[in-house]
């Protein structure tokens, strides 16, 4: 149940290893995957990596979470978080940089694993109590998670801005 990524722009925050938006850039999509200055050079080598598997096009930029995105508008088709929920000093940046970068069309796709350990269930608690303010939120089902993949503790969520919900 994949969604068309083909000629799609992409972003994809707190990229980390690329992984994910490297993936949808497999699938077609125009991504670039954004993350601290630090991790530059890792996303660069993973990159160079896997360019023979991309049919879209891939590229890195660093992004802090809070500060300014004019450079990558216009807003993206899609946004993909995975695990970027677990800091509670980044909510607030990380809130702000979504309003600014989505578009009345962005889906943002989040993935998150539930963590049960110290502060973490009352960071995803705030985090989505925050969330909820600007943008509307629908939770994946489990049975259309993959089914090799799937897990009790695995989360996807789909996120758009308040009043758009459906307007793709």
């Amino acid at each position: 149940g994949a969604c068309p990524l083909a000629r799609r722009r992409v972003l994809e925050l707190g990229a980390g290893t690329g992984a994910v938006g490297i993936m949808a850039a497999t699938l077609g999509a125009n991504v670039t995957v954004t993350d601290l200055e630090e991790l530059q050079e890792l996303l660069m080598v993973n990159i160079e990596n896997n360019k023979h598997l991309v049919t879209g096009s891939v590229r890195a930029k660093v992004l802090k979470w809070g500060e300014d995105v004019t450079e990558f508008q216009p807003p993206p088709d899609y946004i993909l978080m995975a695990d970027c929920i677990y800091y509670e000093e980044s909510l607030e940046p990380l809130l702000k940089t979504l309003k600014d970068l989505t578009g009345p069309d962005t889906c943002v796709l989040c993935c998150y694993e539930q963590r049960t350990m110290g502060k973490n269930p009352e960071i995803e608690r705030k985090y989505f109590e925050l969330l909820q303010r600007d943008f509307e939120l629908e939770e994946i089902p489990l049975e259309r998670h993959d089914e090799e993949y799937r897990s009790e503790d695995i989360h996807i969520v789909s996120i758009h801005r308040k009043g758009t919900v459906g307007a793709q």
